[in-house]
């Protein structure tokens, strides 16, 4: 952090990445009320783990110099949109949605832009859902809204987005066209596995349900049998 607060004021530098830890543990909270409330009541997880990291200085000071970005706090803030990050890894697809529906609906989450790359992946494969919002941070002297970028994704989309970042920055150079196309082909791979296990998952809700009927009919004709049973004959 040296460079940046060298350039910047030491103490509001501070306080910036203060509020973006403070935004960090606010969606933990949200997040960790979410998933206890569904073990409990609804019986269900959808969400697998869920990690959290913020930009590092260096990070932070090569999107300035990438992007062009004035060297002032506002612009960094309002410009630099992920530098709080949640990664929420969900069982199924349909979790994904389900999920991001129960975060934005919340009235304290803003949300500023959504960008679905699993309707509409990347050319490289690459699928998941993205959330940029605005989280409210109280302060002693000040309520400050937060950005926190929200990734949300399968496990075999997380599996495959971490393999091929390990891929991308293990080789400095321009990846060969042939690592490419086999990235891709290893997404299609992904997406297919998730449609089957999605599938199986389905049809297993169906069984559960079944089962359910039956053994509630089945308790109905027990019940009945010993109320039966329990008439004396005339």
């Amino acid at each position: 952090m040296i460079n940046l607060i060298n350039t910047l004021d030491r103490k509001d530098v501070t306080k910036m990445m203060l509020g973006y830890k403070f935004a960090l543990e606010e969606m933990n909270t949200k997040i960790s009320i979410l998933l206890e409330e569904y073990r409990i009541i609804h019986e269900y997880n959808p969400i697998e783990h869920v990690s959290t990291r913020i930009k590092s200085p260096k990070s932070i000071m090569r999107k300035i110099e990438h992007r062009n970005l004035a060297w002032t706090l506002p612009e960094i803030e309002d410009k630099i949109r992920d530098i709080a990050g949640v990664r929420i890894v969900c069982s199924f697809e349909e979790d994904i949605y389900r999920v991001a529906e129960l975060l934005t609906k919340q009235r304290d989450i803003k949300v500023i832009e959504v960008k679905d790359y699993i309707k509409e992946p990347k050319r490289n494969g690459y699928r998941s859902l993205h959330l940029i919002v605005k989280i409210p941070v109280f302060l002693t002297d000040s309520v400050r809204e937060v950005f926190v970028e929200i990734q949300i994704r399968t496990i075999a989309m997380d599996f495959w987005a971490s393999l091929e970042h390990k891929i991308y920055y293990k080789y400095n150079r321009t990846v060969p066209e042939e690592i490419k196309n086999g990235l891709k082909e290893a997404a299609d791979q992904v997406t297919a596995l998730d449609y089957k296990m999605a599938s199986l998952n389905k049809a297993v809700n169906i069984l559960k349900e079944r089962d359910i009927e039956e053994n509630s009919q089945t308790n109905d004709i027990r019940k009945y049998i010993q109320q039966f049973m329990k008439i004396e004959p005339k």
